[in-house]
């Protein structure tokens, strides 16, 4: 095993702007310090690579399988020795304190510098390839459940744009459409039918770790040990990603970023509704989703017989998910255990 500075081992780029008027949707993932922001056709670096957080979500590591474009609140990671894998410097960064290392108090950032100087232990190439054996078994279920809840997401959203944009319901052909709307179906609006509740403020350093998952516009954010709405419920994003929408299963905590929805029936047929409503910002001074604009979204709401229907089917596709989603965080909970014990050779592979 190797020791020395991880500046020896690999070098931290700085990412490039890339402004979203500048971007055209392609195939070539867009990386912000959370994560993937947008897509774009033309990559800045090959894959596959390492993203790591420079500027918001300091710290945060992300691997890209393809080539990519890391914007400039990142840094991109540069081989500098050929005794280290790229994938094995992926799971050695996410043991490292990087989260920690702000030392930009106005503007929260990454010190490149400190984070070169941290010390590190590099295992032998052929103990590498094993942890990353190990560690990549973990990912790859991960993965795939997460391809799964996306191909059960595809079919609920399918199967309402078949039924209640194309109007192609079970019974179609027998049933009168007037005005655009068939007979025993109504025209409504948002707020006549579910009428947005405002979430509640809870910031980070209140809340008390619990079961509870806490909700902003960006999703979930937290956790805490109560809850403020019993679940189900839909979360609508009202400050930062404005019209988000968001399924909460269970128990949750929607702050005051968002939006909630608390109703039954037909909970599941509105989430779908407003995956497909027009959200925008229209509070010029602080971009937000103003709640009288909201509530006057058209909203047609179909026949009980049809409704229910949808839920019958609907259903089963959510509980498969919330299923695979809870394989997900028990996974990721096993392999972040596992994770710092290999890279620090506790577990001997």
């Amino acid at each position: 095993m190797k020791q020395g500075s991880l500046g020896e081992f690999i070098h931290l780029a700085y990412g490039k702007a890339l402004p979203a008027r500048d971007r055209k949707p392609g195939l070539v993932p867009v990386f912000g310090s959370s994560g993937i922001v947008d897509t774009h056709t033309i990559s800045f670096v090959k894959g596959p690579g390492i993203v790591v957080g420079r500027k918001g979500t300091v710290g945060a590591v992300h691997w890209s399988e393809s080539d990519f474009c890391p914007i400039d609140t990142t840094y991109y990671v540069m081989p500098k020795s050929d005794s280290i894998r790229m994938r094995y410097v992926y799971y050695l960064l996410k043991t490292l304190p990087l989260p920690q290392m702000n030392t930009d108090v106005a503007v929260p950032g990454l010190n490149r510098t400190n984070a070169l100087r941290l010390r590190v232990n590099i295992a032998s190439l052929s103990t590498q390839d094993r942890i990353i054996g190990i560690l990549n078994s973990y990912d790859d279920l991960i993965e795939n459940n997460r391809r799964r809840i996306q191909l059960l997401e595809q079919s609920a959203r399918l199967l309402y744009k078949e039924w209640f944009i194309s109007l192609r319901f079970p019974g179609h052909e027998h049933v009168k459409i007037n005005n655009g709307v068939p007979e025993g179906w109504e025209r409504t609006t948002l707020g006549e039918f579910a009428p947005l509740k405002y979430g509640k403020a809870l910031k980070a350093d209140s809340r008390v770790f619990g079961q509870v998952v806490v909700y902003g516009s960006s999703g979930i954010v937290g956790h805490h040990d109560k809850s403020l709405v019993s679940g189900p419920a839909i979360i609508l994003g009202r400050k930062g990603n404005v019209g988000s929408v968001y399924w909460s299963p269970g128990d949750c905590w929607p702050i005051d970023t968002v939006y909630y929805i608390k109703r039954e029936p037909a909970l599941r047929y509105l989430f779908y509704a407003l995956l497909n409503m027009p959200f925008i910002s229209t509070d010029v001074a602080v971009p937000g989703l103003n709640r009288d604009f909201a509530h006057s979204l058209k909203l047609l709401l179909p026949s009980n017989l049809v409704l229910g229907l949808f839920e019958e089917i609907v259903e089963p596709l959510h509980r498969q998910i919330e299923t695979l989603e809870k394989q997900i965080t028990s996974l990721a909970k096993a392999r972040d255990i596992l994770l710092p014990r290999l890279m620090s050779g506790e577990v001997v592979v």
